[in-house]
This record gives C-alpha cells, structure tokens and sequence, in this order.
C-alpha cells in the first residue's frame, strides 16, 4: 500500500496542501509576528502603487522632454550641413534646404502622436509641445534663411516683374577695399 496516498489523499506521494480554508484572519494556531498587523500590509501595498504610479508619471515627463529637446540635435546637424552645401545653387544645397524644410513640417503635423506615448493625467505635456514646436519652427526659419541666401526668394519687385531690371548685389566699402588691394598687389 502506498503511504503517500493514504495519508495526502492525493496522487502525489510527497504533496502539502497548503490552502486556507477557513474565514479567520489567523487560520493556524501560529500568531502572527511582533509588529505585523495585516492593515498594515494593505496599507503598504496602497503607498506602494501610489510611489509606482507617480515614478511613471515622472518617466514619463522625462521622456516627453527628451523628446521636445530632440529637435535642437536636428537644427545643430541640419545647420552644419546647410553650411558645408555652400551658397551656390545646385542640387546638394537645394535638396538640403528643402529637407531642412519639410522634415520640420512634418513634425509640426505629428505633434499630437509624437507625445500620445506620454498622455497621463498627471504629466503636464503643454511645456514639452511648446518647445517642440517652437524648435521645428527655428528650424523651418533656418531653411527660409537657407533659401534667401541662396537667392530662391522672391524678395525683390523685378523677381514678380519681367519688365524690371533684377537687383544688383551691393558690396560694402570694405570689401570693396579689399578687393582693390588684392588687385594692386
């Protein structure tokens, strides 16, 4: 005969039921430890919630920072390469100028899904929008700034008027000097 089985009931020759059957708070006759009180324990467990929502909560105003400064690292990049392009038209210095004007656009017209991962109610998303769109704004005034050095604006009436002359470059007197001199030397 099988002692496991007589003794458990069950199949198994060395199980313990551990399960607690009964109502009482206490169900052994084991008392429960100096200190411990199971009002506590659930008390616990309610800070503990409230300490992990508010460490997501802060997570998440982080990372929606991190993300509203992120367009800055593209100016700085963006910027450098306008500058390596030169100021000649050609197809680098166009398409570079035209990157630099429609990938801030079209981060203007996500704004609502670049921040939605960190939509909550307790993080405060109106300050990372606004420096999000006022970086993606800085960068699309570097990209007209791009395209004015580059002579594609029409800023002057004879670039809306065939009949007028087009505008003449106008050099200062000091460059104007210094090209003097190099002719005399």
């Amino acid at each position: 005969m099988d002692k496991g089985k007589a003794i458990m009931g069950s199949g198994r020759r060395w199980a313990v039921d551990f399960s607690d059957n009964s109502l009482a708070p206490s169900s052994r006759d084991i008392p429960d430890p100096p200190g411990f009180s199971r009002a506590s324990q659930e008390q616990d467990d309610s800070t503990v919630t409230k300490q992990k929502k508010e460490a997501e909560a802060n997570w998440k105003a982080q990372k929606a920072w991190e993300v509203a400064q992120a367009p800055f690292k593209n100016l700085l990049m963006m910027g450098f390469m306008m500058w390596m392009a030169g100021n000649t038209v050609h197809l680098f210095s166009i398409g570079i100028t035209f990157s630099a004007l429609w990938q801030p656009l079209s981060a203007l017209q996500g704004v609502g899904k670049v921040f939605e991962p960190y939509k909550d109610n307790k993080v405060d998303l109106l300050a990372p929008k606004l420096v999000f769109i006022a970086l993606n704004l800085g960068a699309m005034i570097l990209g007209v700034w791009k395209l004015n050095t580059l002579g594609l604006l029409p800023t002057h009436a004879s670039d809306w008027v065939s009949s007028l002359p087009p505008a003449q470059v106008q050099f200062s007197s000091q460059l104007f000097h210094l090209q003097t001199l190099y002719k005399l030397i």
